[in-house]
């Protein structure tokens, strides 16, 4: 037999073995519990990096495990691939995105599979192929004829790099989150997803979601901000027009001396035209213009602003105010208008201070009466309501539900709750994307396109130019159509869908990946969702994964789906990270999966990067640490081989009679390797202290051999086989494969149930204390396992050694610890 652990042989058989058989294609099934495991699918960039081997290796332990403790496991893969990079690649190499794209696909396809991992190829599924995006653009006409999607225009986050619009979610710290640029605002026609009208379930939600980290839920509770308040119908003092003000401190209404819009709001430009502050004011608009939303809202931005000749009346005062324009309001939050009240809020009050605006207190601590000419600091504590007729001498508090039932009885202002978050931008200037299923006709106005004409197929005779404008423009096959209404001459929409549209339902169409006349049928929907056990980076805890969630609450209110989330448990795992740092090949530091597994084989691959670190901290790369599982991997091979005969001789069961010491002490070891590698895998996902475990496993197995001279009981040795492999198989499938089959055994071993321990063989016959005198190691014990502090006591005083121990001096008390040590204080 040979000893030499060929992994260059024996991975490439296994991974056709597994493909010929089809033991990883499921159907539902009436007879077995469903389990979905789902990781991330990629963006198919070219290459595997070691992020992706993390994350599938993860998520292909789950996968299993849960299949050999008998549950039906769907485990699927696909592409997320439309995007900007196939795009820049056609404009710099002169390739069409889709050929980049395909390319790509293959082969990090064949990465994927030389890595064992154990996907249904059957289900899939491509995001930029029309069969897919055919039902991307369904999708998105159901949000349309339900009110949910609609046209306006907006100023938008516009990245002059990639010349394309980006949703708030993707600028980050007022920079593109894809190529660094500053982001600049533009006046676009956009379309929208009303996300809005989720929010508060979204949020509510979220605590339907006990197997999601804290982590992520408060991200996404941070985002959605929500708050309550009440909406103060102030107006314009010339015209007579609203400017509405959300505020959560409407206690401080007396105290409003200015009143803020942002530069963006419709009315500065109404309230300014033909007036002398008009160039001044769009020379200020112009200049605020350049800074992001990020920069605006800073807490180190330079307040500044300017009066623009225009007062609003205060509803509850009769007060006429200034109106000023600033560079620290937004028009994303609220209604874009802000009151000022310099006396209780810090931001205001410095403003106030650098412009010399009033200061009026309305809220003074209690037994003093606050005055706005003394003051050197807002004052933001809790107190008495001062200055405030009808309220004066009420705690501040009381005051808020006070002036709020006012207001609404008066009609001045009405109760409200507001969100930070904003509809879904989904239009991009780009070719490489799901085309938008929108006719314009100037008959009939915005036409959706008929279910029987999609897909809205991409053109192939495009012009790729970076020049901000979509490719689809280039195109006269694509642009002009007939009006589905009319008949008449038509133009199609030219903008394509951000592909967060496309990966926020992916996951349904894993259930019905072949069907061409639905996006996924319900009844399959129904019985693999949701996703058990989703796997992926915490970068995606906004983006992706909020919009996932929309899309399945939306699909459940259609009533397309049962589930109204879509990932019951969400794992985000850590970096991988090499001299400190992220793998990226500007630092140099990228370590090629494919190079590791040419080298080491892709079972030592995924042995390392589970046995690293815990898979929700960052993993710092470790070529020692590859080495020593390499080695550890040999052991486990020569172990079985070396063995086969004895193994072969053991019987299927084991006699539980009469064993000696070495044979209760190495099953003991086995079982409890069994109890561990279990509750690590299904209670905590600890794969590092698992295949610990494991190492134990063999280390207990070899001393055995070596305790007994090689002269092993066949089936105890057979017994603490089968069982190390199968703990072993999620981790490292090939080698554990071909040991199963050298060791005689029929069908796949990952189609073999999971291993069960004994409470019996767990059981110690005696176990080894530790005696100690004043806190010092003098002695070790054997004792049965269950000798109470009481009988270890007794049994130390009885001792012959104890002279010895306590050197003739007197012993003051005895401390026990059960199961673990006697310490004897002497004086």
């Amino acid at each position: 037999m040979n000893v030499k652990y060929d992994f260059k042989s024996l991975e490439p058989k296994w991974q056709k073995y597994w493909e010929e058989k089809g033991i990883y294609r499921v159907t539902e099934r009436s007879d077995k519990r469903e389990y979905y495991c789902l990781e991330m699918f990629p963006y198919p960039s070219g290459n595997l990096h070691m992020g992706h081997v993390r994350n599938y290796s993860i998520g292909d332990v789950v996968a299993r495990f849960k299949t050999m403790e008998g549950y039906n496991v769907l485990h699927p893969m696909g592409w997320d691939s439309f995007g900007l990079p196939a795009e820049n690649a056609a404009i710099q190499r002169g390739v069409h995105p889709s050929v980049w794209t395909k390319d790509n696909i293959a082969n990090m396809k064949r990465q994927l599979k030389s890595m064992g991992i154990s996907y249904d190829w059957e289900r899939e599924a491509t995001t930029c192929l029309p069969d897919y995006y055919k039902w991307t653009q369904w999708l998105f006409l159901q949000l349309y004829k339900n009110g949910l999607a609609y046209k306006k225009k907006a100023a938008v986050n516009w990245c002059p790099s990639c010349a394309t619009v980006l949703a708030n979610e993707q600028v980050v710290e007022g920079a593109c989150e894809r190529c660094g640029t500053t982001v600049d605002k533009k006046d676009l026609e956009q379309w929208f997803f009303k996300i809005t009208d989720y929010a508060q379930r979204l949020l509510d939600d979220l605590e339907k979601l006990p197997g999601w980290p804290e982590k992520v839920k408060t991200m996404q509770k941070n985002w959605i901000g929500r708050s309550e308040g009440v909406e103060v119908q102030f107006k314009a003092a010339a015209t007579g027009d609203p400017l509405p003000v959300f505020t959560t401190r409407h206690d401080t209404i007396f105290g409003v001396t200015y009143m803020v819009l942002a530069p963006e709001h419709p009315m500065v430009e109404k309230l300014t035209a033909g007036t002398p502050y008009e160039a001044e004011v769009k020379a200020f608009i112009r200049k605020v213009q350049q800074l992001s939303n990020v920069d605006r809202t800073s807490n180190e931005l330079e307040k500044e602003g300017m009066f623009i000749g225009a007062y609003a009346v205060n509803p509850m005062t009769g007060e006429e105010v200034p109106i000023w324009i600033t560079n620290y309001v937004i028009m994303d939050y609220g209604t874009g208008a802000v009151m000022g009240v310099p006396a209780h809020d810090s931001r205001d009050f410095d403003f106030a201070k650098k412009y010399g605006l009033p200061i009026k207190p309305v809220i003074s601590p209690p037994g003093e009466k606050l005055s706005g000419e003394t003051m050197s600091e807002a004052y933001v504590e809790s107190g008495i309501m001062i200055n405030s007729p009808g309220f004066d001498g009420m705690a501040n508090e009381e005051a808020m539900t006070a002036i709020a039932d006012y207001m609404e009885e008066k009609g001045l202002g009405k109760r409200v709750i507001n969100y930070r978050l904003r509809d879904w931008l989904i239009s991009r200037q780009r070719y490489w994307g799901a085309p938008i299923p929108i006719v314009y006709c100037d008959k009939c106005g915005i036409v959706p396109v008929p279910d029987d004409q999609l897909p809205v197929i991409l053109p192939l005779d495009v012009e790729f130019k970076p020049n901000g404008e979509s490719p689809l423009k280039t195109s006269p096959t694509f642009r002009e159509t007939a009006c589905p209404k009319c008949g008449e001459r038509a133009e199609r929409e030219l903008d394509t869908m951000d592909t967060f549209v496309c990966s926020s339902w992916y996951f349904l169409r894993y259930c019905d990946p072949k069907n061409s006349e639905q996006a996924f049928a319900k009844e399959k929907a129904d019985y693999w969702m949701n996703v058990d056990q989703y796997i992926g980076g915490v970068e995606h805890a906004i983006l992706h994964l909020m919009y996932a969630r929309f899309f399945v609450k939306v699909l459940h209110d259609l009533g397309l789906v049962s589930a109204e989330e879509p990932f019951e448990n969400l794992l985000t795992q850590g970096m991988v990270l090499k001299d400190g740092s992220k793998m990226s090949k500007s630092k140099g530091n990228v370590v090629s999966p494919e190079d590791i597994i040419n080298q080491y084989g892709a079972d030592t691959a995924r042995m390392f990067i589970l046995f690293a670190a815990p898979p929700e901290r960052d993993l710092e790369w470790n070529d020692a640490a590859v080495e020593g599982c390499y080695r550890f991997l040999n052991r486990v091979w020569r172990l079985v081989v070396s063995n086969l005969e004895i193994i072969k001789k053991g019987q299927e069961t084991v006699d539980t009679g009469l064993f000696t010491k070495e044979e209760k002490d190495v099953r003991r070891a086995v079982h409890q390797g069994v109890k561990k590698v279990t509750e690590d895998i299904s209670q905590r996902f600890n794969f590092n202290t698992a295949i610990s475990a494991i190492m134990e496993m063999v280390n207990a197995m070899y001393d055995y051999r070596e305790k007994t001279a090689g002269k092993v009981n066949p089936s105890v040795f057979r017994e603490a086989a089968e069982k190390l492999l199968l703990l072993l198989a999620p981790f490292a499938p090939h080698i554990t494969e071909e040991l199963w089959h050298l060791m005689g055994k029929e069908g796949s071993i990952h189609q073999a149930a999971w291993p069960t321990y004994e409470a019996e063989a767990l059981k110690q016959d005696l176990i080894n204390i530790v005696v100690q005198v004043n806190g010092k190691v003098r002695d070790h014990l054997d004792v049965a396992p269950d000798l109470d502090g009481e009988g270890m006591k007794e049994l130390v005083l009885a001792s012959a050694k104890l002279p010895q121990w306590t050197g003739g001096k007197n012993i003051v008390k005895i401390i026990t610890v059960p199961k673990k040590l006697v310490n004897i204080v002497i004086k």
